[in-house]
């Protein structure tokens, strides 16, 4: 699979979502959105991240810009991180990882020197005509929903 760049069409997606919700490429055409990856639910970084994405939305919301958070974990853990900190935004379950995967953000990782498949905290920011306008490859949780606003803001 060759690497997304700026400029490219987004990859389809569709998967189920907090609240009952699914979260679909379709469903999005022709609004802007920012998808994030994060490796699992309710640990540090990705709460930090998350968060930060929640106090943002007003003003992402001012723009226009829908958000959706992915990890691979089931819907059970998913839905109880968004509940314990209020999340709003759509948190979706890439169980299969097939979005991650078509993004490029399911990746060899490497820990205490044992290499497993794990996702990349990675972010993709989408113009309403379907193509990548910015990526963010091994996001720093808690300066994310700045840089994320800046450049939502130049769409």
């Amino acid at each position: 699979m060759s690497e997304l760049a700026v400029g490219a069409k987004a990859p389809d997606f569709s998967m189920p979502a907090t609240g009952g919700r699914t979260v679909s490429a379709k469903a999005l055409k022709g609004k802007p959105y920012l998808l994030y990856f994060y490796p699992k639910a309710d640990t540090p970084g990705c709460t930090k991240q998350a968060c930060g994405i929640q106090e943002a939305l007003p003003q992402l919301g001012k723009i226009g810009l829908e958000v959706i958070g992915i990890s691979p974990d089931a819907m059970p853990p998913i839905e109880k991180f968004a509940a314990k900190y209020n999340l709003t935004f759509p948190l979706a379950s890439d169980a299969d990882q097939k979005v991650a995967t078509a993004y490029g953000t399911w990746v060899e990782k490497s820990m205490y020197g044992k290499k497993y498949m794990g996702m990349e905290r990675t972010s993709f920011l989408v113009g309403a005509d379907g193509k990548i306008k910015a990526i963010w490859r091994k996001v720093k949780p808690e300066a994310h929903a700045a840089q994320v606003m800046e450049a939502a803001a130049a769409l």
